[in-house]
């Protein structure tokens, strides 16, 4: 092994079994209350998740160990009565020192809405809202909150579209959601934006699709898309009130939920024929899955496990970073040990995805074992993850990350 990530794993493991800080449990944020009763209120929420990563796999001339602000978030939200709720979310994300601008702005800056929405309540339990919003489809993970994550960070492919038809996992939309019961449901019709991350991309005459429906095909045929996720809650209700989907619970709660979720976007893709004629391919991801976390006894412990199966289809042979038509299949399960709320807290886990690509006819894979320090839940904690990603026949990429995370 080399000897940066000997030291930082190290280093790692002396904090995760030598810390013996407190771990008391408080509601995150600050609520600024305009009421007696609280009623009427402003809650804020900030956090910051700070990286250090190794990755063996880089050219010659760059640095192996690199640093890195993962994220940096400002959220806040008010009712002045349960009929209406708004909420903005504003922040940066992976923040480096190769992306960094002189003075704080210009092309290089990191700062934006990640989400600036209203709702307004029409009956008990059901809700319609618009804006720049996270209320998405697919799968729980396309909507995972980034506060209590249980792996080191989502599992990327759930977030199916990101920066293809949204804004970082965002769309300008209106959107529904409530719950009938146990079952909790909602659905968005959204603006598909036509500056994507294939921005500079033709389809090339019988290539592969391009995800340039919009800006090629015009909004009127390419420029909607519908998407939205349904779940059946069978032990403790889990709260909507935010579309946000929790982690993991540290076996506060017993939790288990089955779900299912689809996004839909018409002409989304763009394929060219031999004379390069161009024609639309649709766009449409659905998945299942299914969420399981509870305590195991009287001692604190408490395990924590995720499956999902989702089917990717993007257009003919579509194969961009992340992205493929095709299929994938994920799972994590984590284990809490015994421990009291008053004492630091220990989780180790494990993930796995798998995925085929059309385009290559071949697979890829990912490997993932890390484990949490849990210091004042997850509030403050630090988590180290080794992970390894394939492609094909490709060498195996190994990567090894420490994050220390604060959220008040």
């Amino acid at each position: 092994m080399k000897k940066p990530i000997f030291l930082l794993a190290l280093c790692t493991l002396v904090a995760l079994f030598g810390y013996s800080q407190g771990n008391t449990e408080y509601t995150g944020g600050y609520k600024v209350k305009f009421s007696e009763d609280g009623s009427k209120y402003l809650r804020i929420i900030a956090w910051g998740q700070f990286w250090a990563q190794y990755n063996d796999d880089v050219p010659e001339e760059n640095s192996k160990l690199n640093l890195s602000v993962r994220r940096a978030r400002l959220l806040t939200f008010t009712q002045l009565n349960k009929k209406f709720l708004i909420l903005t979310h504003f922040g940066l994300n992976s923040l480096n020192g190769g992306n960094q601008s002189p003075l704080g702005t210009g092309e290089n800056s990191q700062l934006f809405f990640h989400g600036f929405w209203g709702e307004w309540s029409f009956a008990k339990n059901h809700q319609v809202g618009s804006g720049l919003h996270y209320w998405n489809g697919i799968s729980r993970l396309n909507s995972q909150s980034t506060l209590n994550f249980m792996t080191l960070d989502n599992n990327r492919q759930s977030w199916a579209v990101l920066g293809l038809s949204d804004q970082f996992a965002r769309h300008i939309g209106v959107y529904v959601k409530g719950k009938f019961g146990k079952f909790f449901y909602n659905l968005s019709l959204d603006e598909a934006v036509a500056n994507n991350l294939q921005a500079g991309v033709a389809p090339v005459p019988d290539g592969p699709a391009v995800y340039a429906g919009r800006r090629l095909l015009g909004s009127r045929d390419a420029g909607k898309l519908v998407q939205g996720y349904f779940s059946y809650n069978f032990l403790d209700q889990e709260s909507n009130f935010l579309p946000y989907k929790v982690g993991t619970y540290l076996g506060s709660k017993r939790i288990f939920n089955i779900g299912a979720g689809f996004l839909t976007h018409p002409n989304g893709s763009v394929i060219a024929d031999a004379t390069g004629d161009l024609q639309g391919e649709d766009v449409n991801i659905f998945a299942v899955d299914a969420f399981y976390d509870a305590p195991l006894g009287e001692d604190g412990s408490a395990v924590t496990a995720y499956a999902v199966y989702q089917n990717n289809d993007y257009g003919e042979n579509y194969n961009f970073g992340p992205y493929a038509t095709g299929n994938m299949i994920y799972g994590h399960v984590g284990y809490l040990v015994p421990g009291t709320p008053e004492k630091a807290r220990f989780q180790p886990y494990l993930s796995y995805q798998t995925r085929t690509i059309d385009a290559i006819d071949d697979n890829a894979t990912r490997f993932g074992v890390g484990a949490n320090l849990f210091m004042t839940g997850h509030h403050s904690k630090l988590s180290i993850e080794y992970s390894n990603s394939k492609v094909g026949d490709a060498d195996g990429n190994g990567v090894l990350t420490l994050q220390a995370m604060i959220y008040l």
